[in-house]
């Protein structure tokens, strides 16, 4: 990152994991960058500081003018910042920076993220569940005329005023190392030590292999999968390699196949030689040699009479739903 002029100059550096250099400073003063017209933020807190600096930094000296949502929690703050990136995701007119602060655990806090959004185009969304930072945080709202959006809170009334039931308002109670994170861990585990066909005697353990040519994903939904604490294997078909036995051993409603529009398998295979800094000629991405493999795949599911989903079009998320659905009807 190139080093910003005037006041970022006299920042302090901090070293980043990417090894480039970012400006912020652990202070406690604004500070009006009277070059580029903008305020910068000076905090105590270097974490929330370098949050802020890259809300509206860009490449060291460019000034972010554009609009921001902070995404607060008294916890890690995921829940939060997944529905900024879904909200954010819905509008098309310009990029919207996401800025995620976890963790919040004082008003002076809450009180430095409001400085922050004022005299921006930012709104502040929050899953925070402590009583007091809330009413906190709502009367800075008030004051300061910054637009909030509580997310849990809502949902934990009308919880309660169905139920009855009395809320605990404790933090991070759905990140606690229960039954269920550990079913997780052990199943990220499971998939990366059965990856791409590793020890096929593995696949017999698995809720759900996953076959297919080279590029369809077989990988990134065996960790997502896993996310969701199901045993996921995946094997890769090659026309010149026999597929392991232990594919025709196991119950084919196991097994789901996964196949892609040849053109763009074509595309997607293309880019991943230019990454590798391969010949983009080379057989791998040659569209007859995938439909070779295609067809060759498609006969292989066949044969197992297993189901295929075609995943041209899909996000790893539906894909992921549906292979979940064909999981939990066989159960």
């Amino acid at each position: 990152m190139k080093k910003a002029q005037g006041v970022l100059a006299s920042l302090v550096p901090v070293t980043c994991v990417t090894g480039g250099e970012i400006f912020c400073f652990s202070g406690k003063n604004p500070l009006e960058d009277k070059q580029h017209g903008c305020r910068i933020l000076i905090y105590e807190d270097l974490a929330i500081a370098m949050d802020v600096f890259f809300a509206f930094y860009k490449g060291g000296t460019a000034v972010r003018k554009g609009p921001v949502i902070y995404a607060l929690s008294d916890s890690i703050g995921e829940t939060a910042e997944l529905v900024a990136r879904a909200t954010a995701s819905q509008f098309e007119s310009g990029e919207i920076d996401i800025v995620r602060v976890p963790y919040i655990s004082s008003i002076e806090q809450i009180e430095n993220i409001f400085q922050a959004a004022a005299g921006q185009p930012a709104l502040i969304c929050h899953t925070i569940v402590s009583p007091d930072l809330r009413v906190a945080l709502e009367n800075l709202a008030d004051k300061m005329s910054i637009t909030t959006v509580d997310i849990m809170g809502p949902m934990i009334d009308s919880v309660q005023t169905v139920t009855g039931f009395i809320p605990k308002l404790k933090p991070g109670l759905i990140h606690q190392l229960d039954q269920e994170y550990f079913k997780r861990v052990e199943a990220i585990e499971f998939a990366v030590k059965y990856d791409d066909g590793k020890n096929p005697n593995g696949l017999l353990k698995a809720d759900i292999v996953l076959i297919g040519v080279s590029r369809t994903s077989k990988t990134p939904l065996s960790m997502y999968l896993a996310h969701k604490r199901f045993k996921a294997a995946n094997v890769p078909l090659v026309p010149e390699i026999c597929p392991p036995p232990e594919l025709f051993e196991m119950p084919s409603d196991r097994i789901v196949g996964l196949v892609l529009n040849p053109l763009k398998l074509n595309e997607i295979r293309a880019e991943r030689l230019r990454i590798m800094g391969l010949a983009p000629g080379a057989s791998y991405a040659a569209v007859d040699r995938i439909i070779e493999e295609l067809s060759y795949a498609r006969s292989v599911m066949n044969k197992i009479g297993c189901p295929i989903i075609d995943v041209s079009n899909k996000a790893i998320e539906e894909t992921a739903n549906s292979i979940i659905e064909i999981i939990r009807s066989k159960r």
